[in-house]
């Protein structure tokens, strides 16, 4: 949605993310194909598919996705307030022109509308991304025993939440109301966060040009990291646990 950085400044300190430490992000484009390759073939079958996407970021990417392949779909959820905040400041964005494109291609649901969305060949992307809440139990729900239809999950889903329950078993808890999904489940590797090449770049990148003070956040491997850093770059390296102080 956003330019990659420029050219990086000089600093003392480096506070880092390590979410994808130890994983390659498979090629985009290869994503995208195999994504919209599924798509079509559930259309192509009278199914309707479910893009549960997170409200930020993720559900104006598919849209423009959708758009760039002459797809119209339909779209619920928090989605549209946040493409709403985008606009006021298109200057921040990569190409708001598209962004702005695909929005008006799309059908915005919006309360009672929900009910009247046709489902046979049809597309709907709406929050939640990860099936916990919001208008996507309400399609789920309608199509959830239909083996032509499938949901497609285009992030991360955290242990515990109705995505990753549909992932590893079938099944959600749909308000209350356990259902065995009959939907094909597939899940994508969208991923905005960085993977393991791209964060070791930017480590030795900022490390040429003189930081001395590494901290690692925000992943299941941070002392991994860490380790990894101090151990093949030569600098110090942190992997603060909450509470952790330290002085600079």
């Amino acid at each position: 949605m956003v330019s990659g950085a420029g050219d990086f400044p000089t600093a003392d300190t480096l506070v880092i993310e390590s979410t994808y430490f130890g994983e390659e992000h498979p090629a985009r484009k290869e994503v995208e194909s195999a994504f919209m390759d599924s798509l079509h073939e559930t259309l192509d079958i009278g199914g309707t598919v479910i893009i549960p996407a997170f409200a930020i970021g993720r559900t104006q990417e598919i849209l423009m996705l959708l758009d760039a392949h002459g797809i119209h779909p339909f779209g619920d959820g928090m989605g549209s307030l946040a493409y709403k905040l985008m606009m006021q400041h298109p200057d921040y964005l990569r190409n708001h022109t598209h962004l702005k494109k695909a929005y008006k291609n799309a059908s915005i649901v919006r309360g009672r509308k929900r009910e009247s969305v046709p489902l046979d060949s049809s597309v709907i992307i709406t929050t939640a991304g990860m099936l916990n809440g919001g208008p996507v139990l309400h399609y789920i729900n309608k199509l959830y025993n239909d083996p032509k239809s499938q949901i497609m999950l285009t992030g991360y889903q955290v242990e515990g939440t109705n995505g990753r329950m549909a992932v590893e078993t079938g099944i959600i808890d749909n308000d209350g109301v356990i259902q065995q999904l009959r939907t094909k489940i597939e899940q994508y590797d969208f991923s905005a966060h960085c993977d393991d090449g791209e964060l070791k770049d930017i480590v030795k990148e900022f490390s040429d040009m003189g930081t001395e003070n590494f901290f690692v956040m925000h992943g299941d491997n941070t002392e991994m990291f860490a380790e990894w850093i101090t151990q093949e770059i030569g600098v110090e390296a942190h992997a603060p646990a909450n509470g952790d102080e330290f002085i600079l």
